[in-house]
């Protein structure tokens, strides 16, 4: 690794009883880098993540978070790291500020309330009882605590459920904002568009090993599905010769044509030729490359549990 590793694991194993939860878990995550942890259900992402932050022993192997063994749990360490949970439980008759101010009080350089309140989006709310947040703004104060020790490296357990679209994209605003500082993110979500969009680098776990690590990009072209094309074409194309479609056929009543290939440079280069050479328009083009939920799709297996990312 060229730059410095926030987190090192070797070697991780860890059992229940006769099952074995993570079976040799080998990662590095580098410094001031997102990095997204996948799995479905019982695959060993909540156990590997636990074992990071300190709540859960290691049978064997070796881990090191921003250079300490998490299983200590030292206050030096702790000091540098926020935690998201996918649940949490604050007092509720407190208000957002006194929250975030009790949570400051346990750091010794704590960042500054009416900060942490812009960068979260809470600031008409700071004098708002807890009880009263909706669930999404709760999720944002989950974040806000989060944050409450300035850490160098946060753990952020879904940290958008619960979020409408905007609160989602200022949430990832935030996150690339914490990165730009030189802070390092380990992410684990069941949104496949969130894995993509922040992530620098992820691994997929399925029973315990890790499967596949890489760019959202490499873990993708793992998949071997064909590019999806679609185009919408006036009533008077008629039937398209069979080197475009391979078979040759007319469009659906709507109109729209699908087509998949595994050579779509060639197959839309047929096709943008015989249009141009009938004065056709291509209305509505597009061009759909397997994606990073195909690939997670076919690497753990996990169809039944996946309808639109990636299990918890």
């Amino acid at each position: 690794m060229t730059m410095r590793a926030a987190i090192e694991i070797s070697g991780l194993r860890k059992a229940y009883g006769p099952v074995l939860a993570v079976d040799g878990v080998d990662l590095g995550v580098r410094e001031g880098e997102v990095f997204a942890l996948l799995g479905p259900n019982g695959a060993g992402k909540t156990t590997t993540v636990e074992i990071l932050e300190g709540y859960r022993h290691r049978d064997a192997g070796e881990v090191r978070v921003l250079g300490h063994d998490p299983a200590r749990r030292e206050r030096s360490l702790l000091e540098q790291v926020g935690i998201v949970l996918q649940s949490n439980g604050v007092e509720r008759y407190l208000n957002v500020r006194e929250i975030l101010d009790l949570y400051r009080g346990y750091y010794p350089k704590p960042r500054p309330t009416d900060e942490i309140l812009r960068l979260i989006g809470l600031e008409e709310k700071a004098g708002a009882k807890i009880r009263t947040l909706s669930g999404g703004q709760r999720r944002r104060l989950d974040l806000g605590i989060a944050l409450c020790g300035d850490p160098r490296l946060l753990f952020l357990d879904e940290p958008t459920t619960g979020f409408d679209p905007n609160a989602r994209r200022h949430a990832w605003e935030l996150v690339r904002a914490l990165t730009g500082e030189g802070r390092t993110v380990l992410l684990t979500t069941h949104f496949m568009d969130e894995a993509a969009d922040l992530a620098d680098r992820l691994a997929i776990i399925k029973a315990g090993r890790i499967v596949a690590e890489g760019t959202p990009a490499q873990i993708a072209a793992r998949a071997s599905g064909t590019t999806r094309i679609r185009v919408r074409l006036p009533p008077s194309a008629g039937d398209l010769p069979a080197e475009i479609t391979g078979v040759g056929r007319r469009p659906d009543r709507d109109g729209v044509l699908q087509l998949e290939t595994h050579d779509p440079t060639r197959t839309l280069h047929a096709l943008t030729a015989w249009a141009l050479a009938h004065d056709i328009a291509l209305d509505e083009l597009s061009v759909t490359r397997p994606s990073l939920e195909d690939a997670y799709l076919e690497l753990t297996g996990a169809g039944a549990d996946v309808s639109a990312g990636v299990a918890a």
